[in-house]
């Protein structure tokens, strides 16, 4: 495998391309090995299987995404922070929808409490609605909200789903404004914790 200096990290770079130019679908192990001129077999010494490579392209794009937010929202709280978050989740996700698709796979608990990039992520996520005054069982609730919402417009958009015609990025800045509303009137549930 020397010859074709193949290692982990350019198949899952390789796999990023792929998923944004073909579909996160279409990330195969047989289309990696064409990519680079190998047999399928070749593959296995760098990942075990396609989950275990899907499982890695998820966490680079998670933390391709994580650190675009985190650039966005540096400086900022409330609104103005709860703008450029979603500004940058949005821009990720039209930008790099094949990675952004391998960001919504289920992953294993233990990988996204290992993974520097999903603690990071929660950091920042749960950071910004704290300045909202949240605290649990209400941050959960809203991070859900959020995700939610951003992962729904950015699927109907890039679906081409929004057929009337007003403007999509006016439609998105009122949709900002309502979830700012209702994150600063959060009907606040009392934790049950004893």
């Amino acid at each position: 495998m020397a010859r074709a200096g193949l290692t982990a990290d350019r198949l899952v770079a390789a796999a990023a391309e792929l998923a944004d130019e073909a579909g996160y679908e279409n990330v195969t192990l047989s289309a990696l090995a064409r990519h680079f001129g190998v047999k399928d077999a070749s593959l296995y010494s760098h990942v075990r299987n396609l989950r275990d490579l899907r499982t890695r392209l998820a966490l680079l794009a998670g933390g391709e995404m994580i650190d675009a937010i985190a650039t966005a929202v540096a400086g900022r709280s409330g609104k103005e922070a709860l703008a450029a978050f979603a500004g940058a989740y949005r821009a990720y996700a039209l930008a790099h929808p094949g990675r952004y698709a391998a960001t919504q796979i289920p992953l294993d608990q233990a990988l996204v409490t290992d993974s520097p990039a999903m603690r990071r992520t929660a950091e920042i996520t749960y950071g910004m609605l704290r300045a909202y005054g949240l605290d649990e069982p209400d941050l959960t609730d809203a991070v859900r909200l959020l995700r939610s919402t951003f992962h729904g417009y950015c699927a109907l958009e890039a679906g081409g789903g929004f057929g009337a015609p007003r403007d999509v990025q006016r439609s998105w800045e009122r949709a900002i404004d309502a979830l700012h509303v209702a994150l600063e009137n959060w009907p606040r549930e009392e934790s049950t914790d004893d």
